[in-house]
Formats: C-alpha cells, structure tokens, sequence
C-alpha cells in the first residue's frame, strides 16, 4: 500500500468511538501523537493550544462533577457559542439525523426518554475512556483561534487512529466550564473549548460501528475555471 493511500485510509476509518476497552493509553504514544499534532498550521505560528491530560484519580473526579451538574439539570453555560441560533435547517436536519441512527445502533427507541438521556450522561463520564484530552483558549480567543486548534486536534485524532487507538471529540462537557477549570486548576482567562475522550475501542460495542453518512463531493465543493 502506498504512503498515500494508507494516509488517506486513515482519515476515512477515523469516527468517533463511544465505549472503550479497560486498558490503558500508553504515556509514551499519547506523547509521540501531541508532538507530532503540533505541526498543524496556526495564524501567524501562535499554536495558541493548550491540552490538560486526565487520568486516574482526577478524571474520576472531574467525571463525578460534571455529572452532578446534569443529574441536577444545571444549564450548561458554556464560554462560546457552538452553533448559531436559530439554526439553519439543514444543520438540524443532519443533527437530528445523525442521533436517530446511534440511538438505533444502540438498541434505544427514540420515545424512550430515561435510555436517552443515560445516552447523554455517558458523555459526562467520557464514555468510561481511560485518558482524556481537555483543550482550551484564551479568554479573548476569535474565531481564527477556533480554526487553529480545530486543525490540531483533528491531528491528534489521526495520530490516535495510527497507533489503533480512538477517540471522541466532545463538546458537551464544554457545557460546565466552570467545574472543568475547578478541577483541573485552570485560571479564569482560559477558555473551555473540547474534551477528547481516548481509548482502544471496544469491538464488541456496537455504537462503535456507527458511522454518520457524509455529504456528497457535488453538495460542498464548487470548481471555478
């Protein structure tokens, strides 16, 4: 198989995985995949990133925080705004889409309310990964700040794929961003962005054999001549 090819394989294997087997992420391999993610280009080469690693103890405890917050029905207050409001309809068209097919995948009627949100709480517990990934911003992060880590953190979510291992990018838990910078100690001028949960995938799990269906090269590309 050509370097190409095998490259291009890795992007189109990369999906989110949501049930993880109980082994541990090497320290050494996480590290080789956030060196080499940190050759993503960047504005003007700011590399504005900055990662918190959890594992162990503390991310029992930051699991056990986040998830008082949903039990309570705490709105989240996240530091940004991920999506526009209202929405453009083919965005939720999509969304609305892509939950049916993973609740399916997981045997969860769509009616039934409790098995949703059970759904939803396994975010919170970072789908019982081993190792998690936190990033965030500085306070007064703009939108081009945004776009520089978006490309970093799809390099580390490639390197994982490389050595066997997945992940789950995860926004929700930017929802509390106030019990994450508690946790892990973070000044109030960082800004919360995405959790990362990471893992060997289990086989057995059948959420983990979703994939969302992806729009054709026709409906978002445009050639000019």
């Amino acid at each position: 198989m050509s370097d190409s090819k095998a490259f291009l394989d890795i992007i189109t294997t990369r999906h989110c995985q949501r049930a993880f087997l109980d082994e541990p992420v090497p320290r050494a391999v996480l590290e080789l995949v956030l060196i080499a993610a940190a050759n993503a280009p960047s504005g003007k080469n700011t590399q504005p990133w900055l990662v918190e690693i959890v594992e162990g103890e503390t991310l029992a405890d930051l699991s056990q925080r986040l998830c008082v917050l949903f039990d309570a029905n705490t709105q989240p207050a996240p530091d940004y705004a991920y999506c526009p409001d209202p929405e453009p309809s083919e965005f939720v068209d999509r969304a609305r889409a892509c939950g049916h097919a993973i609740f399916s995948h997981k045997g969860i009627d769509r009616h039934d309310r409790a098995a949703r949100r059970e759904h939803s709480r396994e975010n919170f517990l970072f789908f019982n990964a081993p190792i998690v990934c936190i990033f965030h911003l500085p306070k007064l992060a703009e939108r081009g700040n945004f776009l520089d880590l978006g490309m970093f953190m799809q390099n580390v979510m490639l390197g994982l794929v490389a050595y066997g291992l997945g992940s789950c990018p995860q926004a929700s838990i930017a929802g509390y961003p106030d019990a994450i910078r508690e946790c892990l100690e973070l000044s109030e001028n960082r800004l919360v962005v995405a959790g990362l949960a990471i893992g060997r995938p289990d086989p057995a799990a059948s959420v983990n054999s979703f994939i969302p269906s992806r729009l054709p090269l026709a409906e978002y590309t445009q050639w000019h001549s």
